[in-house]
């Protein structure tokens, strides 16, 4: 299948910015969309953002609406997510998604999974 690795966590102060990265490799070929989920500590996963293979579409949680940017470089085989104004609710570790529908990454279906990145937002 498709192997994903996500870098870029870390640990930010409220109002900080991070951009995290997924590459996808392997089996990457034909068209696919790729998304964000994130975990926070005592909470269920949850869906932050997805985007289609061409870039026309884009999903986000009502939670990030406006501070989150997902995009995507199909040469480097790579998915963003540029994290602006992080609160301490952004908390988690974020998982990285790929499949070759959108909504089936937007309902958390989706075939591949990263093995996340932790975003810590604290003062």
């Amino acid at each position: 299948q498709v192997r994903l690795v996500e870098s870029g966590g870390g640990v930010v102060q409220p109002g900080g910015s991070l951009r995290l990265s997924c590459t996808a490799s392997g089996r990457t070929s034909g068209y696919y969309a790729m998304g964000w989920f994130r975990q926070a500590p005592g909470k269920e996963r949850e869906f932050v953002a997805a985007i289609s293979w061409s870039t026309i579409t884009t999903n986000y949680a009502d939670s990030v609406k406006g501070r989150f940017t997902i995009s995507r470089d199909n040469v480097e085989n790579t998915v963003y997510l540029q994290m602006n104004s992080l609160k301490s609710e952004d908390t988690a570790v974020y998982y990285c998604a790929a499949d070759s529908k959108i909504e089936t990454v937007r309902r958390g279906l989706a075939g591949s999974w990263g093995q996340g990145t932790q975003v810590t937002v604290s003062s």
